[in-house]
C-alpha cells in the first residue's frame, strides 16, 4: 500500500532529519505529487481523529466534520505562515517543498500521536509539543539551512501559531460572555 509506504519512508526520513544525516532528502518525495500525498494523509488522519474524538458522544454531522477539518487544517496554515515568514526574514537557497513536505508529515505524526495521547492528558501532550518543537527546529536546520537561532525562532513561531490559531478562532466564534452587573 502506498499510504503505509509513504508513512514509513517519512518516519525514516524524520529519524535521519533529527540525527542530522543529509540523506533524509531521499526518504521524502519533495515534488508536487509528494506534497499531494502528504496532504491526503493529513486529511485522512484528521478525519480519523475527528471520528475518534466523537466516540461516546455522537457521530459528527457533516457540518461538524467540515468544521473539524477546518480547525485541523489551521495547523497546515500555521506551518505555511511560519515557513514563508521565516524565508522572507532570512532568505535561503532551500526549495520550499523541502520544508513543506517533511513539515506536513510532522503534522501527520503530531495528529496521530496527539489523538492517542489525548486520552492520557496534560503532561503527555506537553511532551508531544516539546518533541514537535524540537523536530521543527531540526527541520529548520537541515531543510531550511538556517542557523541555530533562526531555526529555533522558526520552531517557536510555528508552535505559537499551532497553539494560537485554533484558540483565537475558538474565542472569536464562541459565545460572548456578558459582564455581570
Amino acid at each position: 500500500m502506498k499510504i503505509w509506504a509513504a508513512l514509513s519512508e517519512a518516519a525514516q526520513g524524520w529519524l535521519l532529519l533529527v540525527r542530522g544525516d543529509a540523506s533524509w532528502r531521499h526518504r521524502f518525495a519533495l515534488t508536487s505529487s509528494g506534497l499531494v500525498t502528504a496532504l491526503v494523509l493529513f486529511v485522512l488522519f484528521a478525519v480519523v481523529s475527528i471520528a475518534f474524538a466523537a466516540i461516546g458522544v455522537n457521530l459528527p454531522t457533516l457540518e461538524g466534520m467540515v468544521a473539524g477539518l477546518f480547525v485541523q487544517g489551521l495547523s497546515i496554515l500555521a506551518l505555511l505562515i511560519a515557513i514563508v515568514g521565516t524565508r522572507r526574514a532570512v532568505p535561503t537557497e532551500a526549495p520550499l517543498l523541502a520544508l513543506v513536505v517533511p513539515g506536513l508529515y510532522a503534522l501527520v505524526f503530531y495528529l496521530v500521536l496527539g489523538t492517542i495521547l489525548s486520552l492520557l492528558g496534560g503532561l503527555a501532550l506537553l511532551a508531544l509539543w516539546a518533541i514537535l518543537g524540537f523536530a521543527l527546529h531540526r527541520l529548520g536546520r537541515m531543510a531550511g539551512q538556517w542557523s541555530l537561532g533562526v531555526s529555533i525562532a522558526f520552531a517557536v513561531l510555528t508552535m505559537a501559531l499551532l497553539v494560537g490559531m485554533p484558540m483565537t478562532l475558538y474565542m472569536l466564534t464562541g459565545p460572548v460572555a456578558v459582564p455581570a452587573p
